[in-house]
């Protein structure tokens, strides 16, 4: 990662992820790497690394991360959240960063075009990471889209 310029940061780049959430979900991380660990998308996207992203945010790179292909990666199977002992839940961070750059002119309609075809090995993937939670006795309230989708009617 190159040195940031805090010429080109937005100091309240964390606020308004947070407020927009609805949480103060931003503050409490202390960047230990558990997210990043339990992520089933880093084990297929090198580069995917909840931790780094969170650490962009409170360092305010708003123009950086926004336009980072990489903020659509979340497969949102909160696994993350399961290992976080600061609770915070990057699935809902991903989503808003992804809301915000669509939202501001960061993403293009035919980059959107292309995700589609991503979006459904993603949905296989927070499917897949479900089942290996069952297999290991994990029996928590599955709200999970992915989940409900396979589950449905059983």
């Amino acid at each position: 990662m190159k040195p940031v310029d805090l010429k080109d940061t937005d100091p309240d780049f964390k606020d308004l992820v947070a407020e927009k959430i609805g949480l103060e979900v931003i503050k409490p991380c202390y960047t230990c790497g558990s997210c990043t660990g339990a992520c089933p998308v880093r084990g297929v996207v090198e580069d995917f690394d909840p931790r780094r992203m969170i650490h962009m945010i409170v360092l305010g790179m708003k123009k950086e991360l926004l336009s980072s292909d990489l903020i659509w990666f979340c497969c949102f199977c909160n696994s993350c959240y399961e290992v976080c002992p600061q609770g915070i839940r990057f699935s809902r961070v991903a989503k808003e960063l992804q809301n915000m750059a669509v939202e501001e002119g960061y993403v293009k309609d035919d980059f959107l075009k292309g995700m589609e075809e991503i979006n459904g090995h993603l949905q296989d993937l927070c499917r897949r990471t479900m089942f290996k939670k069952v297999e290991k006795g994990f029996w928590g309230p599955h709200k999970m889209s992915c989940w409900q989708k396979i589950t449905k009617d059983k």
